[in-house]
């Protein structure tokens, strides 16, 4: 059964870093897309970042310029590298990855971690 897991979110100032992970566990193949989106209090979740394939990225307008998402193919592990952060940043950040296997789909989510941004 695959299973992702974030790590590294928190509390952070206005203008600071954070890098969140996300470890998959329970699948030998590469993942097709791998990503985050986040969830704020009384919104809907939106996309962030994500990778597809070996190159391409998509990021929210938002967040163009400060969030870079990278992977470990490898490994299986996704991360997403927040700087310049805003309090507008905040929000419950979720691990999103897609594996496509002999004609099949699967769609799989993390927990979520929280992202607090505030002095």
């Amino acid at each position: 059964q695959v299973q992702l897991e974030e790590s590294g979110g928190g509390l952070m100032q206005p203008g600071g870093s954070l890098r969140l992970k996300c470890v998959t566990s329970g699948s030998r193949h590469r993942f097709d897309t791998m990503g985050w989106y986040r969830q704020a209090p009384g919104k809907e979740r939106e996309l962030v970042a994500e990778s597809k394939g070996a190159s391409m990225a998509n990021y929210a307008d938002s967040v163009k310029g400060r969030f870079t998402v990278s992977r470990d193919n490898i490994r299986n592990t996704v991360y997403l590298q927040m700087d310049s952060l805003k309090p507008e940043d905040t929000a419950v950040y979720f691990c999103h990855a897609v594996l496509k296997i002999a004609g099949r789909t699967g769609d799989y989510w993390g927990q979520g971690i929280q992202v607090t941004v505030s002095s």
